[in-house]
C-alpha cells in the first residue's frame, strides 16, 4: 500500500447507526472519507407490545429496541450508552446512562432501580441480564453492497470499525478475498476475539472504551497509522493479490 493513498472508513453497521457514527465522524475528521454498506438491518419479531408500553422501566441496549416500547411518558429507560439513550428520550424516556458502554455497566443501577424491569432486546444479546428480556428485533445479515466490495478489491486502506462479535463474525466472511490492506477496529475484546473465531486475518486494534467515544479516538490513531505506514503492520491484514 502507498503511503500517499488515503484510507476510507467503512461503516458496516444497521444503517440509521452507522449514518449516527459517520457524523460523528465529520465532525472530528471531515476529510475522511465514509462508505456505508450495512451488513445486518433490523427487522422487528412479534412480541408482546401491550406488556412494555405499560413496564414501569425498561433496559435497553441498543436503539433499534426503543420504537418497540411506545411512548415513553416520562417512564425510567436505563440505556446502555449515549447512542441508546438519546434514541429513549427522543420517546420520551427518562434516561440514566450505564457507566461503561458495555451491558455489564448497567447493573448497578438495575440493582437500584425504584421499579421492575423489563429488557426489550435483539434476538442475539452480548449479556443477559438479572431481569426479565423480551426479543422485539432481530439483526437479519445482509450481503455487502457493491461500493463495499469494490472498496475492498481497491489500494486505498479500509478503516472497518466493528461495533459487536457478531457483527465481527459477518465483517470477517465478507472480508474473505479482500486485496485492500484491512485496519480493524473492534470496540471490545469480544468483538476482536469473534474476527479472529471468524476467519478474520491480522490483530484488529481495540478500542480503549466500548462506545462512540472510544471508537473514534481508535479510529483517529488508525487513521494517523495508515497514512504513515508503507505496509501493513499489527493492526492491519495485507490480502494476497
Amino acid at each position: 500500500m502507498e503511503a500517499s493513498i488515503q484510507p476510507v472508513l467503512l461503516l458496516t453497521r444497521p444503517a440509521v447507526a452507522a449514518a449516527r457514527f459517520a457524523a460523528e465522524v465529520a465532525s472530528v475528521l471531515p476529510d475522511l472519507p465514509v462508505v456505508i454498506a450495512p451488513l445486518m438491518r433490523p427487522v422487528p419479531v412479534a412480541h408482546d407490545s401491550a406488556r412494555l408500553r405499560t413496564a414501569p422501566g425498561l433496559v435497553l441496549t441498543s436503539p433499534e429496541a426503543v420504537p418497540a416500547c411506545g411512548p415513553g411518558h416520562g417512564r425510567l429507560a436505563l440505556c446502555v450508552g449515549e447512542g441508546t439513550g438519546a434514541a429513549a428520550r427522543a420517546a420520551g424516556f427518562q434516561v440514566q446512562i450505564g457507566t461503561t458502554g458495555e451491558a455489564s455497566g448497567l447493573l448497578p443501577l438495575i440493582a437500584a432501580s425504584p421499579v421492575p424491569l423489563i429488557h426489550a432486546h435483539g434476538r442475539h444479546v452480548a449479556r443477559v441480564l438479572p431481569v426479565p428480556g423480551m426479543v422485539v428485533y432481530e439483526q437479519q445479515p445482509q450481503p455487502l453492497d457493491p461500493a463495499a466490495r469494490r472498496l475492498l478489491a481497491g489500494p486505498a486502506p479500509v478503516l472497518w470499525p466493528l461495533f459487536s462479535p457478531r457483527s465481527a463474525s459477518l465483517a470477517a466472511a465478507a472480508a474473505e478475498g479482500a486485496r485492500a490492506s484491512l485496519w480493524v477496529i473492534a470496540i471490545s475484546s469480544a468483538a476482536a476475539a469473534a474476527w479472529g473465531a471468524a476467519g478474520g486475518t491480522g490483530t484488529p486494534l481495540v478500542s480503549d472504551r466500548p462506545d462512540a467515544a472510544g471508537m473514534l479516538r481508535a479510529i483517529r490513531a488508525a487513521v494517523r497509522q495508515a497514512e504513515q505506514s508503507p505496509e501493513s503492520r499489527v493492526e492491519a491484514a495485507r490480502r494476497p493479490s
